[in-house]
Parts: C-alpha cells; sequence; structure tokens
C-alpha cells in the first residue's frame, strides 16, 4: 500500500537508496532539503521542497498529512562534536515537529549509528581500541541522539542502527534483524550493503514493527 512520506536527508549516501527504494515501491515522498537545486532526482511519485531539519515549525509543515517522517540525515565527518550537536539538535526538532501535530501525527523513522550498539564482549561498539576520536564522537552523538529518543513517550518513533560495516554494494533484499546487539554473521562479522539497509529502513515503514525502539540489522 502507497506510504506518504516526508524524507529529511534524501541526498546523502544513505538518504539517496533510501529514496530510490521508497520510490520504487510505489510510495509518494516529498524530500525536504535545505536547497531545491540540491536534489536532481525526477520522479513522477516524487516532490521536493525546502525546509529546515532544525525547525520544528519546518518539519511539521512537512509532516502533515504524511503516514511517516523519515530522516537520514547527518552532520558531516570534519567535525565530530559539531556532528554530535547536529545529530541531537536534528533529533529534538523532529519530534517537536511531529508532536505539533497532535493526534494526526505521523510516526516519526531515523537513521542512526552502531557506535551503541552492544558487541558480543559485553561492550559497546565504540569502545572497539584503535578507533579515530573523530569516529567515536560521531557515534556518540549518535547515542546521545538515541538517549533522547528514548525520553520520548508521546511520538511513535523508531530509531534504526546499521551494521558495523556499512558500504555501498548489492541489492540482495536479505537480511537479519535485532536490537541492541550487533547483528553478526556466520563470518564473524557485523556488515551490510547500504542498498539493503535502504529495504530494511523502508521494509520498517511498510510494516512498522519497532514502535519505540531502536533496531539493527546484518547479513
Amino acid at each position: 500500500m502507497s506510504k506518504k512520506i516526508a524524507f529529511f536527508g534524501a541526498s546523502g549516501t544513505f538518504g539517496s537508496r533510501i529514496l530510490t527504494e521508497a520510490l520504487n515501491r510505489g510510495h509518494q515522498v516529498t524530500a525536504v532539503v535545505v536547497d531545491v537545486a540540491d536534489l536532481s532526482v525526477i520522479h513522477p511519485n516524487l516532490t521536493i521542497t525546502s525546509g529546515d531539519v532544525l525547525d520544528a515549525h519546518s518539519v511539521a509543515k512537512a509532516a502533515e498529512g504524511k503516514d511517516a517522517v523519515a530522516s537520514a540525515v547527518g552532520g558531516g565527518y570534519t567535525d565530530g562534536k559539531a556532528h554530535a550537536a547536529f545529530v541531537r539538535r536534528a533529533a529534538e526538532a523532529l519530534v517537536e515537529g511531529v508532536r505539533l501535530l497532535g493526534d494526526d501525527a505521523p510516526r516519526l523513522i531515523s537513521i542512526g549509528g552502531a557506535g551503541s550498539l552492544n558487541t558480543p564482549d559485553g561492550k559497546k561498539v565504540w569502545d572497539t581500541e584503535g578507533l579515530p576520536e573523530l569516529v567515536v564522537q560521531v557515534m556518540r552523538g549518535q547515542g546521545d541522539a538515541l538517549d533522547y529518543l528514548r525520553t520520548v513517550t508521546d511520538v511513535k518513533w523508531t530509531h534504526f542502527s546499521p551494521a558495523a560495516q556499512i558500504e555501498p554494494g548489492e541489492r540482495t533484499g536479505t537480511y537479519r534483524l535485532g536490537l541492541d546487539d550487533l547483528v553478526i554473521g556466520p563470518d564473524g562479522n557485523s556488515r551490510i550493503s547500504a542498498e539493503d539497509y535502504a529495504v530494511a529502513f523502508v521494509d520498517e515503514i511498510d510494516e512498522p514493527k519497532h514502535i519505540g525502539k531502536r533496531f539493527t540489522v546484518g547479513y
């Protein structure tokens, strides 16, 4: 069944694949970008409009009348602290924007990071030795956004963490899901292609199974 989706972050590495997946399934997507010139995709089911993910009223305007608000926004990786602050502020504005719509509010689903997932040795991914400080700061920022979402009880939110390794690759349409633990494959690695991450993301939009939860994916 076709859904109406307001989508922030549609031009990024993951967002562009989620956008393609959603459009290919027949969903009506409104991509919300800072500058409409930033997104060159043309599709009969796609509307491109300007908006600000950090402004709750802008979020509410985009979200009104939609079935879901999706976010694949990030803050860039050149400044870990700035990224962390951006991700937290975006989470707050998205929640507040949806909240402004009251009983008619759509659900909210956002991408997250793998850093706060549990590893088999009982630690977090961000505790892995040798990680660059910038990467740890980004992971902590995503974890902070998740901590905030877990305090929210009046908005139907979902936070979707990838596998430890994610990069562009093949769309197989197959994956395994988990909650707060890394999904590790038979080869001992936790990985997913960006294309299959997008499949799982849109599957969650199609059939909600993780309202008020974080979940993750891997092969």
